[in-house]
């Protein structure tokens, strides 16, 4: 089994599982390369009516980029390429023709909380944490999600996530408008009641309803604030704040 699993059902549910318990489903390049080859069945294929991302085991949704990997890259222009590799992709999934789910079942940090908030809704495990923490390794959000966010909840209530770079629990952030449902934490993803209901309605009323969100939704705007935001975090990338603040973390 890859690093990533992709998986259809019969009701027209597309899911893409982070595969990599090992490593709390951090993001790497296949992962990346896994989520395009997703987004682009889901552009192509009329049979599918929505995308689920989620990820594998119990413990993590996705803990963000891989450091063990991406901390070699120590450029601007290093991170740059990374960095925009997952934004173009955060920029598809959020401008899909198609509703988008993110199935929170574990810990989201960082990038995690990022591929969250591209996604049309937030169903969150009780219990679960999560935060945009990038501010405790001297980087902001670099994949658009700081941008995403402010779309998703309040500019207050975004900048006080951003800045303060804490951990809040899926109950707190659903009382703050980020997380749109709260389930238990033995609950499948076939049985979540908001998946339940979309499997029964035709691809034209999903998509539908898709259209009315995006409509005001400046889309070349969202471009140029995303690729100002990468921009920020590759250059703060590159700075020794950053390589020694991840240096502290991976010495724990």
């Amino acid at each position: 089994m890859g690093e990533y699993i992709i998986h259809k059902n019969q009701q027209g549910i597309l899911q893409f599982i982070i595969n990599r318990p090992q490593k709390r489903n951090a993001i790497n390049y296949e992962i990346m390369d896994g989520l395009e080859k997703a987004l682009k069945e889901c552009e192509e294929n009329p049979s599918i009516k929505a995308l689920v991302i989620t990820g594998s085991g119990e413990e993590a949704f996705c803990s963000g980029g891989d450091l063990s990997k991406f901390h070699r890259l120590k450029t601007e222009e290093e991170s740059y390429e990374m960095l925009s590799k997952m934004g173009s992709i955060l920029i598809r999934l959020a401008f899909l023709p198609k509703p988008t789910f993110a199935f929170i079942n574990g810990t989201a940090i960082g990038g995690g909380c990022e591929i969250a908030a591209a996604c049309d809704l937030r169903i969150a495990k009780k219990g679960v944490r999560m935060g945009f923490v990038q501010g405790n390794l001297a980087i902001t959000t670099g994949w658009g999600g700081g941008t995403l966010l402010h779309k998703r909840i309040s500019s207050s209530r975004a900048i006080s996530l951003l800045m303060t770079a804490s951990l809040n629990s899926s109950e707190s952030l659903f009382e703050a408008g980020f997380i749109d449902e709260l389930v238990e934490k033995n609950i499948e993803i076939t049985d979540i009641p908001i998946i339940k209901a979309i499997s029964t309605k035709t691809s034209g009323v999903l998509q539908a309803y898709k259209r009315q969100l995006l409509k005001d939704w400046d889309r070349k705007k969202i471009e140029e604030n995303i690729e100002s935001e990468i921009r920020e975090c590759s250059r703060l990338w590159a700075k020794d704040e950053h390589h020694e603040a991840v240096d502290r973390f991976l010495a724990k």
